[in-house]
């Protein structure tokens, strides 16, 4: 089976008890596409459903919300991981995972899919999102304010103390996101997010503290934040 991102687990022990968590995660295995770009029509694998439900079993703390893409792939994964998490007892109630369109393009970053759209297949992912970083794209919001709308979608998700939200999203959401984070002005390869790879987010009175790929990192809410 496909494995998890090694850094990704050893995380749950560098969580702080207390405050509520957000897991903001890609979406898991899927199937292969035959042009490079993956349509939202593509599935999850039986691998990437039972990886997904793996994963919601080692999450070590209760889970107390759920939101995904509307993407079947992402609401499969959801719904595997709330399999995986109930049978080890980390969701005492029915638990809905609800649809969330900041969590999908158009939504939290691209704003118009006909003027972003050309962009991107023009010049694949990676470099879409170093385009983004720094020039800008027409229809695309910029690296802040895209940041500005996920944040302020788990805050309104915000889990209860001491427990977790899952947050299911695509690989160009979650890369552009933790670039926006760290305020980096460039991404390569390496620093493309894994099938099933999150950062972990929690917020203090007044920082936002993450973890990613094992490094954690925090800043005050109002820089990450635009109002």
């Amino acid at each position: 089976m496909t494995s998890l991102h090694p850094l990704l687990e050893p995380a749950l022990d560098r969580l702080p008890e207390r405050p509520p968590v957000h897991l903001l995660t890609r979406h898991s295995v899927r199937e292969a596409s035959t042009s490079g770009f993956a349509d939202y029509r593509l599935q999850l694998t039986d691998e990437g459903v039972a990886l997904a439900e793996h994963w919601g079993a080692r999450l070590s703390r209760p889970v107390t919300c759920f939101t995904s893409s509307p993407v079947p792939r992402c609401l499969d994964t959801a719904r595997a991981m709330q399999r995986g998490a109930r049978a080890q007892g980390l969701i005492r109630d029915e638990l809905e995972v609800r649809e969330a369109r900041v969590l999908v393009e158009p939504g939290s970053y691209v704003q118009d899919v006909n003027e972003a759209g050309p962009a991107f297949f023009r010049l694949g992912a990676v470099d879409f999102i170093n385009h983004h970083l720094n020039e800008g794209i027409r229809g695309v919001l910029s690296p802040a304010d895209g940041r500005d709308q996920l944040i302020r979608h788990m805050l309104e998700y915000e889990p209860e103390a001491g427990s977790l939200a899952v947050h299911v999203t695509h690989d160009t959401i979650l890369a552009a996101f933790v670039a926006g984070l760290h305020e980096h002005a460039r991404i390569e390869e390496d620093d493309w997010p894994w099938m099933m790879e999150g950062v972990w987010l929690w917020r203090t009175e007044d920082h936002l503290h993450w973890i990613w790929r094992g490094v954690a990192a925090s800043r005050p809410l109002e820089h990450v934040l635009v109002s």
